[in-house]
């Protein structure tokens, strides 16, 4: 087969031969040219064709055994159907071959191209699967790597202590603390760019400075470790939120969908700190339930106080439809880590998205026509009196510093959704 021509031709006639003595392959090939020259005119004669090209070089295997030879013929062609099939039955006439008897039959006429066809189409599934399987990922697996890479490349170093960081720490109002660099590098491939490393479980210096200037949130794995680090940092800086991986999880392991519920879930220091002592047992749990019976009656109640101020608020909530609420949840989630806001009308469309710094001049140049505000920041006083001018009907925010008593919108934050 290596010496035909298949480049050339068209089929391949294929033929069995049997042959009642031994003789040579010569012997087989003069007999194919000498007995079936005449036989089908001019233009099909066996020289003729090979020496134009049209009939490839003709390839004989034989094999002697008990003083038989057998073998096959094989014959490519570039004659159309026709004429190769007259070819091809010609070499049935062949009953003798040097001085013993010969039988030819012709086993099949083999289509080069439909071989062909079939060698491309599996060779083409192999290599589709190979792709699939090593090498082409789809487009949004390209896009989540290069979006990986660009944020892992955006990793700084902040402060005289070179704490790992995001770019966005000096620039946020709000920051996201974290333990160490492997959080910070999770954190920045999911789009949160205000957070940084304390790389331990002390406050350095620059996390004490930051603190004082913005509003802090704390965010440990969910383990025993966690705790501590809680304890400690929140014993040596101004934090003012707590957050925590799912138990069990380090902040370096967790998805998107799960830090997004982590930060919504976020508490206030004091009540961080005061169920983390409430979940200690043994005798720790008892020498402070000894000093909680000997405090004085006038503490009690402003520590009760202190932690029932979120009821209150909760309970003081505006009243708004599931519809309404499903939509500003899912829109606040989608603006954590941003630092921007969506102004919407009152089929909850979507209007615009600007940054919180535009916010408040935005709503004044709309004067009407908005019906909700959700962005991600803390809610104040300029803001509530720029939506009151505008007859603004929701201000949805992580946070907020103004009382619903307060204001004639209805402010929602994170937790009452």
């Amino acid at each position: 087969m290596a010496k035909i021509s298949q480049v050339s031709s068209k089929y391949i006639v294929h033929a069995n031969i049997e042959i009642g003595g031994i003789v040579d392959k010569p012997d087989v090939i003069g007999a194919i040219f000498g007995q079936t020259e005449g036989l089908l005119g001019a233009d099909l004669e066996l020289r003729e064709l090979q020496r134009s090209g049209r009939i490839g070089r003709i390839e004989v295997n034989l094999e002697t055994k008990s003083g038989k030879t057998s073998g096959s013929i094989i014959i490519p062609s570039s004659l159309d159907k026709a004429e190769t099939s007259i070819i091809a039955a010609a070499l049935e006439v062949i009953q003798k071959i040097g001085p013993c008897t010969s039988k030819v039959k012709v086993e099949n006429i083999e289509d080069v191209r439909v071989s062909k066809r079939k060698f491309v189409i599996e060779r083409a599934k192999d290599l589709l699967k190979s792709m699939m399987d090593n090498i082409m990922p789809d487009s949004q697996e390209l896009a989540d790597e290069v979006a990986y890479s660009v944020r892992v490349m955006e990793i700084q170093q902040y402060g005289t202590d070179r704490l790992p960081s995001g770019p966005a720490i000096e620039d946020s109002d709000d920051i996201i603390i974290v333990e160490g660099r492997a959080d910070v590098l999770n954190l920045l491939k999911h789009g949160f760019k205000n957070v940084i490393a304390v790389n331990g479980t002390s406050a350095p210096k620059s996390i004490i400075d930051l603190c004082k200037k913005k509003t802090a949130t704390l965010f440990v794995d969910g383990d025993r470790g966690g705790d501590l680090i809680i304890k400690e940092i929140t014993g040596m800086s101004e934090i003012d939120y707590v957050t925590k991986a799912p138990d069990g999880k380090e902040v370096e392991e967790i998805t998107k969908k799960e830090i997004h519920k982590a930060l919504r879930s976020r508490i206030a220091v004091e009540q961080a700190k005061y169920e983390i002592v409430e979940s200690k047992g043994g005798n720790g749990s008892q020498d402070r339930k000894a000093q909680q019976s000997s405090s004085s009656s006038q503490s009690r109640p402003q520590q009760r106080k202190e932690f029932k101020k979120p009821e209150r608020q909760q309970q003081g909530s505006p009243k708004i439809s599931n519809e309404e609420k499903k939509a500003f949840s899912d829109m606040l989630e989608d603006l954590i880590g941003t630092r921007g806001a969506y102004v919407l009308d009152a089929k909850l469309n979507i209007l615009g998205k600007v940054p919180i710094s535009e916010l408040q001049t935005t709503i004044k140049s709309l004067k009407s026509g908005v019906h909700a505000v959700v962005f991600d920041g803390t809610i104040e006083s300029d803001l509530v009196r720029a939506s009151e001018k505008s007859n603004v009907k929701y201000i949805v925010a992580m946070d907020s510093k103004i009382r619903q008593s307060d204001a004639r919108v209805n402010i929602l934050t994170s937790n009452d959704l």
